[in-house]
């Protein structure tokens, strides 16, 4: 995890260099949500390009499982971002194996407009050996379909970080960092993203307070730091 009064004393530091404006906790918490959404996003997108294993470390704290009924809507799921595979557990799936997915099979999704042609065939209709399963209207649907299939499906999937929240008393019209308050929450992002944090967060406050030095200094932090990785 990444402290997120680190990366706002850091924050304010440049940002208040040479007296160029205030970031309130408020402005901060706004782009600071936004930030992390960004970098979490890019994990996907260089998954998908296989970016490699340090991806796969970064994302795997916020792997997580459900048993998922036939009809689950995805809605219901708290904080649900992607799916990452479904199995179908066997009768005789026992939680305390040393390798469950021995007897499980993984189910295939399949888009909604290829559904009837597959079930039609004989040849790639749906199994209990393969099964499958579809979304429609944010629902998950699995074939084939069996009244009496609930629960016996296992859903791992990734779900979106928390909201961040620097919380904060005010003393003497100041605004103090408070840890301890109910609603406080630091970045759940590896902990390796707290310049990327910094940059993205500076970039998006030079934006919205129309100061061209921040934002100047905003991108010259982000030159420099891809000199240093090159």
């Amino acid at each position: 995890m990444v402290n997120i009064d680190k990366v706002y004393q850091r924050v304010l530091a440049i940002a208040n260099k040479e007296q160029r404006g205030y970031i309130t906790p408020q402005e901060f918490n706004l782009f600071a949500n936004q930030a992390q959404m960004d970098i979490f996003e890019q994990y996907f997108y260089d998954l998908d390009n296989n970016k490699g294993n340090l991806v796969e470390e970064k994302v795997y704290p916020f792997k997580q499982t459900v048993l998922t009924p036939n009809g689950t809507d995805l809605n219901s799921i708290g904080s649900f971002y992607r799916i990452g595979n479904i199995f179908k557990l066997q009768s005789n799936f026992d939680n305390n194996a040393e390798n469950p997915f021995d007897k499980s099979v993984e189910v295939e999704e399949i888009n909604q407009n290829d559904l009837i042609q597959s079930q039609n065939s004989p040849l790639t209709r749906a199994t209990h050996s393969r099964p499958i399963y579809t979304i429609q209207d944010n629902k998950i649907y699995f074939y084939p379909s069996n009244p009496q299939d609930t629960g016996e499906y296992r859903m791992y999937y990734i779900r979106k970080p928390k909201r961040v929240n620097w919380t904060y008393m005010v003393v003497a019209n100041r605004a103090l960092y408070n840890p301890g308050a109910a609603d406080h929450q630091s970045f759940e992002l590896h902990e390796s993203e707290q310049v990327e944090l910094v940059l993205k967060i500076l970039k998006m406050a030079g934006i919205n307070l129309k100061d061209y030095n921040l934002t100047q200094s905003a991108a010259q932090e982000e030159i420099n730091k891809l000199q240093q990785e090159n």
